[in-house]
């Protein structure tokens, strides 16, 4: 077990540095002293980076750190921080690591004993989910879909079963397809888009996929896309099934099969050992 006391020491230290969206005002107090204070900062993009730290006059200097080279840079990270330098991790928007890059380097700090400090601010998909009037008690995050069209329906056919409110991220010259893809599985669920989120042109559209395809053409920019959960009663009685129709069923709902069974699981009251023997004992 490795137990973290963030600040009861002054060692150098990482740091994830969230960053506004859109709006430079979202920025936090606490963001910008941590980025006049660290050593260097690491960045996505830095082209788009360089204009948030100019603004605000931060001069530690700025390196790219990407999908492409993430665990090559986490090296020099660790190297850093050993050295005796603080180092911070920003995103091009919003909070790194979320659906971004970043995660490497957090893991390697943990298993380095390097404390890694969240410095915390907006971000796209809840801000986007506050002002979307859906449910947000409970919430699933998938960011970004596959890029493939058939591996992205696969994607969304199992989520379709979810009670939760579904939140994935989209581009523009993917959303029309996308919405296609939504309104063969969802039909008429209450969806919403929110693009250019705390801009000037930040726009909300809700209504069905149906309704979103008339207008596709003017939705421009990054977007968050969040489709209603799945609150149909099942008037089906799970239990006069056996557990082999049980699981079938789970899994024409669009689950997979380690999410069906545990379903079953719960279903039944009993161990998954107990389904996955009954199920694949003899296979």
């Amino acid at each position: 077990m490795k137990r973290q006391k963030t600040f009861e020491n002054n060692n150098p230290k990482l740091y994830l540095v969230a960053t506004p969206i859109g709006n430079l005002e979202d920025i936090t107090l606490r963001a910008l002293n941590t980025l006049k204070m660290v050593d260097i900062i690491y960045c996505e993009d830095t082209r788009t980076s360089i204009k948030l730290l100019n603004h605000f006059e931060i001069k530690a200097p700025l390196h790219s750190y990407h999908l492409f080279n993430e665990n090559e840079i986490s090296e020099k990270i660790m190297h850093n921080i050993k050295s005796g330098m603080n180092v911070a991790i920003i995103s091009d928007a919003g909070m790194p690591v979320i659906s971004d890059p970043g995660w490497v380097a957090v893991r390697d700090a943990i298993e380095e004993e390097i404390e890694v400090v969240i410095v915390p601010g907006v971000s796209a998909g809840i801000t986007a989910l506050v002002g979307s009037g859906l449910n947000s008690y409970k919430y699933y995050f998938g960011g970004f879909l596959n890029s493939k069209k058939a591996k992205r329906e696969k994607e969304l056919e199992k989520l379709a079963s979810k009670e939760e409110t579904i939140v994935i991220y989209e581009s523009p010259h993917r959303i029309e397809e996308t919405l296609k893809i939504i309104d063969k599985i969802y039909g008429e669920r209450q969806i919403v888009i929110a693009r250019e989120l705390t801009k000037k042109h930040e726009e909300y559209l809700r209504g069905t996929a149906k309704e979103m395809l008339e207008v596709v053409d003017t939705i421009k920019g990054e977007m968050v896309v969040m489709i209603s959960g799945n609150d149909e009663k099942v008037d089906k009685d799970l239990s006069s099934l056996t557990i082999e129709e049980h699981y079938q069923y789970y899994l024409d709902l669009g689950l997979d099969s380690k999410e069906a069974l545990k379903q079953v699981a719960v279903d039944k009251n009993v161990s998954k050992k107990d389904i996955y023997q009954v199920l694949f004992k003899n296979k």
